[in-house]
Order: C-alpha cells, then sequence, then structure tokens
C-alpha cells in the first residue's frame, strides 16, 4: 500500500485517550462488537500468510493451529476460513483498489493495518457481509491495535467510499491477473498469456468435490447428484455438510480425491497382481487405486502421521497394502518391483484452488529446490524398477521447472529409460492434457463447467518411463 491519506481528503486524527477501544489495548474488552474477534483473528492468519509465508493448513487446524483462532466458536471459523481465502484468491486486485484510494506512503511498520483493510476489502467486495458491518468492525480493530489507532480515521475513510464505489472499482480491476505478478509471469512464459489469464480466473473459483469410486461411477453420480468426468471421477454437482455424511462413506466406496490425481496411477495400465511401490503415498488415494486394480501395493511414507492416516483410510475402504515408514530417497527394497509410482513432493501450484495460500508462502526458489529434490528421487527410483517394468513419475506443480524439465534431464542420462507415450484414445475427454511427448499435462482452466457442477482441475504432470529390457 503507498499512502496513509484517503483520496477524499479525509486525514487520520488521533482518537482522545479516553476511548474504550484505547483504554483496552490489543483487545476491545467484554463489549467489544459482536464480529470482531473473528476478523481480528482474520487479519493476523492473513499476515502470517503473507510476511512470514506460514502455510495456512496449519494455521486452520482446530486443535494444534492458531490459539485465536481455535477459540472461536465453528461459526465463526467458517467466516474466518471464508475471508483468508477469499482475500487470497483476490489479493492482487483488493491491493490494487485500496492503493487507487490513498495516498501517501504508510510509515514503515504498517502491515498489520494493510492487513486489518484487506479483510475489510474482501467482505465488501466479495463476501455477503453487510457493507456497514465490515466497516465498522474494521475501524474497531484499527482502534483496538495500538499500531494503528491513529489510521482509525483513515480505515473508515477509505471503506466507506470502497462500499459506495464498489462497482466501479471491481470493473477497474478486471483486467488485472488475480495472482501474484512473480508466478503469473512464469505462466505466460510456459501456457501463454491467454492460459495463464484462464488459470488465474480458475482460481477465484473453490475446488468441487471429486470422488473415486470403487465401481459403477454412473450409479454414484445418480446417487449422489453428480456427474461423471473423462477419467471416471464423480464430481458433485452441489454439496453442503460434511464428507462423512454423504451416502457410500462410511461402506467405504468412494474417497475424495481430485480428478487430476486420479490420472497417475491410472497410466500403468493393467498391473492386476504385479508387485508395485508408491514412494510418496499418504494419504493414500493412488494407494486406494493401485490395490483396487489388483497390485500388491507397497506404500511408503516418511511421516508416521501420515502413514496412520492412510492406514486408516484403507481401513475405511476396507483395503490392504504393505506400509513402510521410510524416506523414499533412502529406501533400498529386498527385491525390484514391477512398476514403481513416485507422485514427489513438489510447490503444489497446481492446487491453488483448494489452497490460495500457497502462491503467497512459496516463490521461485522454493520451485528450483524442490525441482533438485524430485530429480535426486526420480534417480533413486528408477533403481528400484525390474528391467522391462514402468515408473509414473507426477507432482501436483504447474511448473515445467518440477515436472517436464526433470524428466528431459534425468532421461538425458538414462540410455536404459525411454517416456511410453500416453495414447490419446484411451483418454477421451482429455486429450489437450497430452503433451507432443505423450505426458500428461493438466491445469486448472481445462475442464470447463459441466451443468451446476464448478469446473476445472488441479494442475498435474505425469509421465510414464519404461525401463528397457526384460526381467530374468
Amino acid at each position: 500500500m503507498k499512502s496513509a491519506k484517503a483520496k477524499s481528503g479525509s486525514h487520520p486524527k488521533q482518537k482522545s485517550r479516553g476511548s474504550r477501544s484505547e483504554s483496552t489495548g490489543a483487545s476491545a474488552g467484554p463489549e467489544e462488537k459482536q464480529g470482531l474477534r473473528s476478523r481480528q483473528t482474520a487479519a493476523k492468519i492473513l499476515g502470517a500468510v503473507i510476511d512470514r509465508k506460514t502455510p495456512l493448513d496449519g494455521m486452520l487446524d482446530a486443535e494444534h493451529g492458531n490459539a485465536a483462532y481455535a477459540a472461536l466458536s465453528e461459526a465463526d471459523r467458517a467466516l474466518v476460513r471464508a475471508i483468508i481465502n477469499t482475500a487470497l484468491r483476490h489479493l492482487p486486485r483488493i491491493e490494487a483498489i485500496l492503493n487507487s484510494l490513498v495516498e501517501t506512503p504508510l510509515p514503515e511498520g504498517a502491515r498489520a493495518l494493510h492487513h486489518v483493510l484487506a479483510v475489510a476489502a474482501a467482505q465488501i467486495l466479495y463476501l455477503d457481509v453487510p457493507d456497514h458491518s465490515a466497516v465498522d468492525i474494521a475501524v474497531d480493530q484499527a482502534k483496538a491495535d495500538p499500531r494503528n489507532r491513529r489510521f482509525a480515521n483513515l480505515v473508515n475513510a477509505v471503506l466507506r467510499r470502497l462500499a459506495r464505489e464498489k462497482a466501479n472499482h471491481l470493473s477497474a480491476v478486471q483486467s488485472i491477473p488475480a495472482i501474484p505478478s512473480w508466478f503469473f509471469d512464469r505462466l505466460v512464459d510456459v501456457y501463454g498469456r491467454e492460459h495463464a489469464l484462464r488459470i488465474s480466473e480458475a482460481q477465484l473459483v473453490p475446488a468441487p468435490i471429486d470422488l473415486t469410486v470403487k465401481s459403477d461411477p454412473e450409479q454414484w453420480a445418480a446417487r449422489l447428484g453428480g456427474s461423471v468426468l473423462p477419467t471416471g471421477t464423480v464430481r458433485l454437482s452441489a454439496f453442503s455438510g460434511t464428507v462423512p455424511s454423504l451416502e457410500g462413506f462410511a461402506e467405504g466406496e468412494w474417497w475424495v480425491q481430485d480428478a487430476a490425481a486420479s490420472i497417475p496411477a491410472k497410466l500403468f495400465g493393467n498391473v492386476e497382481g504385479q508387485s508395485v511401490a508408491d514412494l510418496c503415498a499418504a494419504p493414500g488415494g493412488k494407494t486406494a487405486q493401485l490395490v483396487l486394480a489388483g497390485a500388491k501395493v507397497t506404500a511408503l511414507d516418511q511421516s508416521a502421521s501420515r502413514l496412520r492416516r492412510l492406514v486408516g483410510n484403507l481401513d475405511r475402504l476396507r483395503l490392504q497394502a504393505s506400509t513402510i515408514e521410510a524416506n523414499a530417497g533412502n529406501f533400498r527394497p529386498e527385491f525390484p518391483f514391477d512398476a514403481v509410482l513416485l507422485d514427489a513432493p513438489c510447490s503444489s501450484t497446481g492446487t491453488i484452488r483448494r489452497h490460495p495460500d500457497v502462491l503467497w508462502t512459496k516463490g521461485p526458489q522454493d520451485i528450483a529446490k524442490l525441482a533438485e529434490v524430485q530429480e535426486k528421487l526420480l534417480r533413486h527410483a528408477m533403481g528400484m524398477v525390474k528391467p522391462g517394468g514402468k515408473l509414473v513419475f507426477s507432482n501436483c506443480s504447474l511448473d515445467p521447472l518440477e515436472g517436464e524439465e526433470v524428466t528431459k534431464h534425468v532421461l538425458a542420462s538414462q540410455p536404459e529409460w525411454t517416456i511410453e507415450p500416453v495414447d490419446a484414445k484411451n483418454w477421451q475427454g482429455l486429450e489437450q492434457a497430452i503433451t507432443a511427448l505423450g505426458e500428461i499435462r493438466t491445469t486448472p482452466a481445462m475442464f470447463p463447467a459441466h451443468d451446476s457442477a464448478a469446473g476445472g482441475m488441479d494442475g498435474f504432470y505425469a509421465v510414464v518411463l519404461r525401463r528397457l529390457g526384460t526381467s530374468s
């Protein structure tokens, strides 16, 4: 933000020391306005994401996350989540609007004020919150924080003007990409400006619920009110409530898995009776697919807690796999496998519809570091595959540095390995996701909305690699 004076001409005046908000310090006291704590919490968590690069999931854990968030009622937690996710999805546009409403630079250390304004603007512009409520609570936030008290009049003037002129401001920023410029520029370089803009717009819509079903997708789509995608995934058209309350959950008939995430395990083809390793397996969606397909699966994860979650998920699904707590980069099996799935750790930039904090907590340096990790894991995983066997390498990044470039670099020094191109005729409806080399590359902009269901899918990269030779 670039100013501490509203362009309307109003100037912040310091409140007298006798005000109730000032006398209570950072907390507004027992008579505080309803909804104040939830907005204070939203501003603090938003600041942690943007300024300290703290992942959102951990802070929103009701048991082990942010203490202020955990202390709220479930209704207030839901409001905090809505505010934060909305602010993150639209942040470049929100900041452009706020910058247009003020004119002289804020003093150093005014980031807390920035987050108060961003939280209020997200409500005024994009959420079903009364404008006067968003403004009044934001002013109270400013008054309750010693760092921001002297800006209370500024907050009031800027937000009231925003509320009056919201339609004009929304129209003025419509052409601004809704994702950070560093990442938008990378997308333009790879996909072209038009596709990059479609990805930017796609992340504004929260991802729908996708289910991988054990059998008969058409039947489950009819029973749950969804539609069947080209991947065989059942996408729910409208969803409210909790996932465990849905028909078939307790019976283990399906599991939640984005349509794109269901692709890598299917690329092996027929794995009936084969030994297959899933090297970074938790939470277990791909493991379940492989077991269901008849493979003898060994599932690895280096995290004991994540592995317990995987086992719990398989138990609900009434599926079994061998599990090993191990780092995939150090694991050396007694015998090589017929096939290996390496869904490698990555920047997760393909999941921005579900996790809008990703682009604010990671940067180019993270992508480069993770690409190095992936290359090491891929080289190591190749040693676990029998001659003639397959390896599927995948991840949920949109950046080729973590996908296509890793594959290209590794294959350049591995003459006994080759890409086995994906056959487009086996993936009707997904032809646009198949690259010239026969790899899979999906983006959130690839699936249009269908009927009442939201469109899009996670950004994923996947490639089938075959080790030349025959097993002795």
